[in-house]
């Protein structure tokens, strides 16, 4: 398959999920409700995931691993994350989005982080470079850990950030799919978290490599980096 025929319809479904999710941002009946996990999940999750799948069965017959409808097996399969950052959502908050990823043979080969709230979108092909509304990104030239910002998707039960913290220029809690596509675009050198799942990173992932980045796996802990200070902050933040 074209790879700019897989990040086109990777965009299209986006286009798709924006306007299902906006429909519903900050309606006062907005229905939420508590998974097993304890986190929430509104109908618009629900939703828009239910809508995408249809259309990728009807359209393509992909598999689809998603969120809220689970995680099927395959060669090739769609990863979706109707909305990452439902906590925001469900408050009103703008930084939201859906996290759509495509993966053949194993390898994530395009990614679309799309923030219609926050009117951006960010998107990869691998090989093919990142992007931010459509111009290039690059992760940032940042080498001195004292000249770094940082970040973390929540404090809590990461005492090790607060001593990263100690060390660098800023540290800031700048929250889900947002960080690491900050990291993307050269704003900031690393984010940080302790739990994902595999939906929440595809597709940003693949954003921060395709912009020179680095992103590392460790038990409690995920990393994503400009790359220059992956070492330095990776040995820092272990064990998390």
């Amino acid at each position: 398959m074209d790879a700019a025929a897989d990040l086109d319809y990777a965009l299209s479904l986006a286009d798709d999920a924006d306007a299902l999710t906006m429909q519903r941002y900050r309606a006062l009946d907005l229905q939420i409700e508590s998974k097993a996990d304890l986190t929430p999940v509104t109908e618009a999750d629900r939703a828009t995931e239910q809508a995408l799948r249809e259309r990728i069965a009807r359209e393509r017959g992909e598999a689809v691993a998603g969120e809220e409808y689970g995680v099927a097996e395959s060669d090739v399969r769609w990863w979706l994350d109707p909305i990452d950052g439902t906590k925001q959502y469900a408050r009103g908050l703008p930084i939201w989005a859906t996290l759509i990823a495509l993966e053949r043979d194993g390898s994530i080969v395009a990614g679309v982080v799309s923030a219609p709230a926050l009117g951006h979108r960010w998107w990869a092909t691998r090989g093919g470079g990142a992007f931010l509304d459509g111009s290039p990104i690059r992760v940032s030239p940042v080498a001195a850990l004292e000249d770094a910002y940082v970040s973390t998707t929540s404090l809590r039960g990461f005492p090790r950030f607060a001593e990263l913290a100690s060390l660098v220029a800023v540290a800031r809690t700048y929250t889900d799919f947002w960080q690491y596509v900050l990291v993307a675009e050269g704003r900031i050198e690393a984010a940080s978290d302790t739990v994902m799942n595999d939906w929440d990173m595809m597709a940003p992932r693949l954003i921060v490599e395709e912009a020179g980045g680095r992103w590392s796996i460790d038990e409690r802990l995920y990393l994503a980096t400009n790359g220059l200070l992956h070492e330095t902050v990776r040995e820092l933040l272990l064990p998390a």
